[in-house]
Formats: structure tokens, C-alpha cells, sequence
């Protein structure tokens, strides 16, 4: 699944030691450029975090799984991107909205 728009927070990195050794874990929160935007957020794990190099107010596209797991009767959902590409990576940082609203010629004609 894959999810497009622009970097609205970095929260802080978190890191561990576990059994596999040390981890690192960042968080961070995406808005969609639809006409309703969302906000999601979604997490980096491991040496994703620096490969990615994700700024704020960046626009990105993100890979994504989702998972939930229950614990304790409650349910627990993860967004973590295996992927992140900053948009226009073709040269073109503008969005599908972008493209759609700016890109009428006078040529245009409406078939009715």
C-alpha cells in the first residue's frame, strides 16, 4: 500500500537493546493532500531511518504494511514504511491536486 503527502512532524527517535541486539525506531507524521486530508503516522525501523533521510515539510510517497495485534484485550495497530520516495523523484515535486488544478490549457474544451 503506498501513501502520498507531505512531512508535518518528526517525533523524537527511539532507541533499544533487545535480544537481536540494538534497535532504532522514528515516528513520523504524514498529511495527505486530499481533499480532506489525514494525518498519519507511520514508523522507520533500523538503518531505514538515516537511508531515508526524511525532513520536515518534505513530500513524500511511503510503502507501507499495516498491522494489528491485540493485547490485553485492546488492539494495537502498526504503520511501518519499507519505502519512502520524495516526491517528483521524475524531476516533478508537485502533487496529483497540483498537476490537476494547474495544468488547464485554453485549449481545454468541455464536451457540452
Amino acid at each position: 500500500m503506498e501513501i502520498s503527502g507531505k512531512i508535518i512532524q518528526i517525533l523524537a527517535l527511539q532507541t533499544g537493546a533487545g535480544k537481536n541486539g540494538t534497535w532504532q525506531k522514528q515516528d513520523y507524521v504524514l498529511e495527505t493532500t486530499a481533499q480532506y486530508p489525514k494525518k498519519i503516522c507511520f514508523s522507520v525501523w533500523g538503518d531505514k531511518v538515516s537511508a531515508f533521510d526524511i525532513k520536515l515539510g518534505m513530500s513524500v510517497k511511503a510503502s507501507i504494511d499495516i498491522e494489528s495485534r491485540e493485547y490485553n484485550g485492546k488492539w494495537y495497530t502498526d504503520v511501518r514504511a519499507w519505502k519512502v520516495e520524495k516526491a517528483g523523484t521524475n524531476g516533478d515535486d508537485r502533487t496529483p491536486d497540483d498537476i490537476l488544478l494547474n495544468d488547464s490549457s485554453p485549449d481545454d474544451v468541455l464536451p457540452f
